[in-house]
């Protein structure tokens, strides 16, 4: 690169949840992103903002076949064939819970052959490369609210309904420390726990946009597991500071929990839904949650190594999230109806 030439960042997943806001910081910071998706789970209305932005280009790809980014016309004032690109976020992966059977094979082909594929372009150009992984490589906990540190070796039912999902970001980590080995490059690793924050979609298992909905229709809201579950929750621009810093920190830096290690009980969130929407709605017990299980993050890692920790207040991030569902409720629950 060329002195005022600008950072290219490819963002597998960009025009997801967590993935969305990443493109958008990056283009704060000055460099030009490359979005990859396929919209199977993510939304052009996630990336609508940055789409008229000249240093953001929209790829709609299948990482699942080659990513060949000097065969895209649409990339040529971004001049990938001559400059490359210089850091890779690879978080693209089939985000649902309510219609998770409809999309497992999915789930494993983009962990295992989709992650080859970005693997060997970060190979290609020699960029940096962080993996946005899950805390559910760790298995269910053991006990509520248990504790799970890097170095803890999870156990995972490989033959569970959601294993696909699980054993498949396993698997991506594994390729992930392989390559980093086998062809040297920076090659890092984000297990994320619990995100929420706007943009997430209803009606798909991720419990808060389905409660707050509730809340503004004031309707009951149903807590997870009956209702004496716990959780720990991190606002998703925390989660993307965090693959920032891991992106910009010391190579070699292994696997690292992003993540909140405050626990809350999900009827401390549901109150304070109902609060802060003014609501009329009931708190009752619901069914079991594929997200009741999750441990407790060990950040002291991420907070010494990275100098990261969650600083966005649990009432901050809701009523951000509350706010962005009243603003686009019709869009939302017709997006739900029609998927």
């Amino acid at each position: 690169m060329e002195k005022g030439d600008k950072i290219i960042s490819l963002v597998t997943g960009g025009a997801g949840f967590i993935g969305s806001f990443l493109c958008g910081e990056l283009l704060k910071a000055g460099h030009r992103v490359i979005c990859v998706d396929n919209f199977s789970t993510g939304h052009v209305r996630n990336i609508e903002p940055y789409l008229r932005n000249p240093d953001f280009q929209f790829l709609r790809h299948d990482i699942v076949e080659p990513l060949e980014l000097d065969k895209f016309p649409e990339l040529e004032p971004f001049k990938v064939k001559f400059l490359g690109v210089q850091e890779i976020y690879h978080l693209a992966t089939p985000n649902t819970i309510t219609h998770f059977e409809d999309r497992q094979i999915d789930t494993l082909l983009v962990n295992s052959v989709g992650t080859r594929h970005v693997l060997d372009l970060a190979v290609k150009y020699k960029a940096p490369i962080v993996l946005g992984s899950s805390a559910v490589v760790y298995g269910k906990e053991k006990e509520d609210g248990q504790i799970f540190k890097e170095d803890d070796q999870g156990v995972v039912n490989h033959l569970a309904p959601r294993s696909c999902y699980e054993e498949g970001k396993r698997f991506a980590e594994t390729m992930f420390y392989t390559y980093s080995r086998a062809h040297g490059i920076d090659a890092k690793i984000a297990r994320i726990f619990h995100a929420y924050g706007p943009r997430m979609p209803l009606f798909d298992g991720h419990l808060i946009p389905d409660m707050i909905l509730a809340a503004l229709n004031n309707e009951p809201i149903q807590l997870p597991g009956g209702g004496d579950a716990t959780t720990s929750l991190v606002y998703v621009l925390d989660i993307v500071d965090g693959l920032l810093r891991m992106m910009s920190g010391k190579e070699k830096i292994g696997p690292v929990n992003l993540g909140s290690d405050q626990r809350l009980a999900w009827q401390v969130i549901a109150e304070r839904i109902v609060e802060l929407t003014g609501s009329e709605s009931t708190i009752v017990a619901g069914t079991d949650s594929a997200l009741n299980g999750i441990g407790m993050p060990d950040i002291s890692k991420a907070k010494s190594q990275l100098g990261w920790m969650p600083v966005v207040l649990l009432d901050d991030g809701l009523q951000k999230t509350i706010d962005y569902i009243k603003a686009n409720k019709l869009l939302l629950t017709g997006d739900a109806q029609a998927a």
